[in-house]
């Protein structure tokens, strides 16, 4: 009864659906593109049988590499269908993975739009990034016997209270799933109590992400360009954070370092810019060259270069962070070797964030005042820098080994293509 009332609420909101598309096609048409497919009608099928992967947006398709290789590698007799729910992401999957995947969007959620994605693929077995659990999704896919695994599974005590209050909707769901690969031991004591079964704790996939060498190369050859210019990093920014960060970097004593700031979402660029031009501050964009010597601000209004700018800086500050919007991982740029500052605000990425200042690889500020202090005192303590800079690397080396953890997980799956 709960599932049916909520798939009435989606069908009485569809018009709102189509609004948000037309909305968000503002700034970024590709939303109007492959429209049948998010209800659940599609052109391409697979001439192999199916593996299906779904990673909602960006930082899923990225996280979701390790696993999709292995996956490629251990069966390649099979095609490995991967969705998502954003045109960022699926131009993400087509840049990590080029044509060895097929893409297509994970439809809504309504009960007959997850029954043609199902029937038209046909996987024969699903597994779900992080956090993607969807009532009539996991309800089809039992209903069609195919198993349905959880990877990088992670559940914020937020994110677990507010689906402790539809426990009527959500333990079903939850319960559906054949397997769950959890980060950390807290998220699968959550995802337990949430009636998730076979839940094994695997570690973060993206541990195992390696940075592409082009793009640690790129970093480097804009670092030589520098010639020295010390460089701070504001990465992943968040609406409301840029103002914030710009009044801190104001308060630097350096006159001659360079503020690489990187919004998290590509349609906000031209906003960004539009405040940096309010506070005064001369800027380059990416798109359109190197910062110069007179340059206080590079906009990073590119994509699919964070390696880079990680490899550029000195010290990077994760945005999301600032404010209450739960922060971004850091675990990218420990892998890059770049010491990490970090907002108040990390409860999305709470043990990452905590094993990386335990490490000596990251440090954790109040506010934006602070975030300014500390800029500013790292950027003239070059010993400083190098101790984080190492203490990044061992972080990033000493947690790798999910990817193996979570495929040993699905090859146990009742039902596997291994048995087809």
């Amino acid at each position: 009864m709960a599932r049916l009332v909520y798939s009435l609420i989606l069908y009485l909101g569809s018009p709102l659906v189509w609004l948000r598309l037309l909305w968000r096609s503002r700034r970024q048409p590709e939303y109007l593109r492959h429209l049948g497919e998010r209800w659940g009608f599609y052109g391409q099928r697979p001439e192999k049988p199916c593996i299906w992967v779904h990673a909602v947006s960006v930082g899923e398709t990225r996280a979701a590499q390790p696993l999709v290789e292995a996956l490629l590698a251990a069966w390649p007799e099979h095609a490995l269908l991967l969705t998502g729910m954003t045109p960022t992401g699926r131009e993400a999957g087509r840049q990590v993975y080029s044509d060895r995947v097929i893409q297509a969007y994970l439809p809504y959620d309504y009960p007959g739009a997850m029954k043609r994605f199902l029937r038209h693929f046909r996987p024969r077995f699903g597994i779900l990034m992080e956090t993607e659990v969807w009532p009539n999704l996991l309800a089809a896919a039992q209903a069609s016997g195919v198993p349905v695994a959880l990877a990088n599974a992670r559940l914020s005590e937020r994110s677990a209270r507010g689906y402790a209050r539809f426990g009527v909707l959500a333990r079903p769901a939850f319960g559906a799933l054949t397997a769950v690969a959890a980060q950390t031991e807290a998220d699968a004591v959550r995802l337990r109590e949430l009636g998730a079964r076979r839940v094994e704790v695997c570690g973060n996939l993206k541990f195992d992400v390696t940075p592409p060498t082009d793009k640690i190369e790129l970093g480097r050859q804009w670092r030589a360009g520098l010639g020295g210019r010390p460089v701070w990093l504001a990465a992943s920014t968040r609406e409301g954070e840029e103002p914030l960060i710009l009044q801190a970097y104001a308060r630097l004593a350096g006159p001659d370092a360079l503020l690489a700031l990187v919004p998290r979402h590509p349609q906000r660029f031209d906003e960004v810019a539009a405040l940096v031009d309010q506070a005064g501050l001369a800027m380059e964009r990416r798109s359109r060259g190197l910062p110069g010597p007179a340059t206080r601000v590079w906009l990073g209004d590119s994509m699919g270069e964070m390696a880079a700018y990680y490899t550029l800086a000195d010290v990077a500050f994760i945005g999301g962070s600032l404010l209450p919007l739960g922060g971004q991982n850091l675990i990218e740029a420990a892998a890059c070797g770049c010491p990490v500052l970090i907002g108040p605000h990390t409860f999305n990425f709470t043990q990452a964030t905590e094993d990386a200042i335990a490490s000596g690889a990251a440090r954790r500020v109040a506010d934006a005042k602070e975030l300014g202090e500390q800029v500013d005192a790292l950027l003239q303590d070059r010993l400083q820098l190098d101790e984080m800079r190492k203490a990044a690397t061992a972080f990033a080396a000493a947690h790798r080994g999910a990817t193996a953890r979570t495929l040993a997980l699905i090859s146990r799956l009742p039902t596997n293509p291994a048995r087809h």
